[in-house]
């Protein structure tokens, strides 16, 4: 079965970003910048690591909300990528995230990821709550744990 995600995501305000799996091989120029989910992979270049489980959410919603804005601005100037384990869910959601920075509404920006990066993106109905909820922070509710 191939993998039918495209590496490099141009979102509606112009700006790029490369989503991957980081248990998938890597081709291509290193990145300047690069937001990895649940995984602290040794790389060469600046980079976060963000505690978010596979198939949940971050442990800290704000601090997610805060590298998730900084990686949209990052892209205005600098080659970024986030990653995960498979590069579908978590990086998924955060590509939906930065959809929404974009000027997609946050209704709508799983759809459009699934579309333009992979069409399983997102995986967990509370991810895409959070996707939802994204333009009034991200944060989860109590009865969604993100944990």
């Amino acid at each position: 079965m191939s993998d039918r995600r495209k590496t490099y995501v141009e979102l509606p305000d112009g700006r790029k970003v490369r989503g991957r799996g980081l248990r998938l091989p890597f081709d291509g120029p290193d990145p300047d910048y690069g937001l990895y989910l649940g995984h602290q992979p040794e790389v060469a270049w600046p980079h976060d690591n963000l505690d978010w489980p596979d198939f949940r959410l971050p442990r800290d919603s704000a601090l997610a909300v805060s590298l998730i804005k900084a990686l949209h601005a990052r892209a205005a100037t600098e080659r970024v990528e986030v990653a995960c384990g498979g590069g579908i869910g978590r990086t998924g959601t955060v590509i939906s995230c930065l959809a929404v920075l974009s000027g997609v509404p946050a209704e709508e920006a799983v759809a459009w990821t699934r579309a333009h990066y992979h069409p399983r993106a997102v995986e967990t109905p509370w991810q895409k709550r959070w996707v939802r909820r994204f333009p009034s922070g991200g944060i989860c509710l109590p009865d969604w744990p993100s944990s």
